[in-house]
């Protein structure tokens, strides 16, 4: 097994001026491209609530939750209207979150090692790295593809 790339989705989310995106489009993680950020925020921040108040405020009707609970978002349908944003009662959503970003580097899935590494180059080691290891819920470490992992304290 390879080197994986290591993303501290905390640091990203407090990181000043991201100077690149990682985006995919994979059917096993979004049917459209969708930001790395996006799609591990809802993942693993997100806490799921069973009547999902950002849902419910959508006045585009952009999201919705999937079959396993999750929130995913429309792209084509999202207005950046902020309704979401306001009422997430836990601060999940973030105004930079769906943030359309015409300048800066895009990295689109992050194809071998090499691109992993090019991409981890643009920030901080405690930011993003490339590392030996695994998932380790432990340490808060969490496996997000077969070659990415996002370090992220999970509210239980």
């Amino acid at each position: 097994m390879g080197k994986k790339l290591l993303i501290d989705l905390d640091r990203l989310r407090n990181f000043k001026e991201t100077p690149c995106e990682a985006i995919l489009k994979r059917d096993d993680y979004a049917f459209s491209f969708k930001s790395v950020r996006e799609l591990a925020t809802f993942m693993f921040t997100c806490r799921r609530c069973e009547k999902a108040p950002c849902i419910e405020a959508c006045p585009a009707e952009a999201l919705e939750k999937d079959e396993r609970g999750m929130v995913k978002r429309a792209m084509l349908r999202c207005i950046r209207c902020k309704s979401c944003i306001c009422i997430c009662p836990f601060g999940t959503m973030m105004d930079n979150l769906f943030e359309i970003k015409i300048s800066g580097r895009k990295f689109i899935n992050l194809k071998g090692e090499k691109e992993m590494m090019e991409f981890a180059g643009f920030f901080p080691d405690d930011v993003v790295s490339m590392v030996d290891g695994e998932e380790n819920q432990a340490e808060h470490i969490y496996r997000f593809s077969d070659d990415i992992l996002i370090k992220e304290n999970i509210w239980q």
